[in-house]
């Protein structure tokens, strides 16, 4: 290295966005496409398959800030839609996640089901996702266990109108969440 000549420092990028900024920047719609039958493992799914159930009466036991945020979000005028595909019968994850969508429906969100089966003759992309007034994509990307590995952003305007598409499509068919039974 010459003698005068300075290391190349490696080139840090922005940390992406939380989900906090995102939505509190979101104007119109925020969708969220979930297409596993089961994610990673947390305390509330192993609280709830040991017989420990929500005390609905009792927000304070339920309410978190992600609610905050979506019910702010709502207050707003955004529009928030939640779809989850899932295969039939399900799996003791989507009984407890059918179980637990009470609290995202009082935060203001709209959310629908839609049983795999009824997906032969539509597309589906690859990876769930959020879409964020069509600007902003926030795929996410799981590993076999359903472990998140990695969030990728994107607003490249091909990809957004893909899964806008696609979203729209799915909620077509799926089944409001009063309506859904496990």
């Amino acid at each position: 290295m010459p003698q005068n000549a300075q290391p190349q420092q490696k080139r840090q990028e922005p940390a992406p966005p939380s989900f906090a900024e995102v939505i509190q920047d979101t104007e119109r719609s925020a969708v969220h496409l979930e297409m596993r039958d089961k994610y990673f493992d947390n305390e509330r799914f192993a609280a709830w398959r040991g017989g420990e159930r929500v005390n609905w009466e009792d927000r304070d036991t339920w309410w978190r800030g992600f609610h905050d945020l979506v019910a702010q979000a709502v207050d707003r005028g955004v529009v928030i839609r939640r779809l989850r595909v899932v295969s039939e019968p399900v799996s003791e994850y989507i009984r407890w996640e059918h179980y637990v969508t009470r609290a995202n429906v009082e935060a203001g969100e709209q959310v629908r089901w839609l049983p795999r089966r009824r997906t032969t003759n539509l597309s589906l992309p690859g990876n769930d996702y959020w879409l964020f007034d069509e600007r902003l994509a926030r795929i996410h990307h799981f590993a076999g266990d359903g472990a998140l590995v990695d969030d990728e952003f994107s607003t490249e305007s091909g990809l957004l109108k893909c899964l806008a598409h696609s979203f729209e499509t799915l909620w077509e068919h799926g089944i409001p969440h009063g309506e859904f039974h496990v």
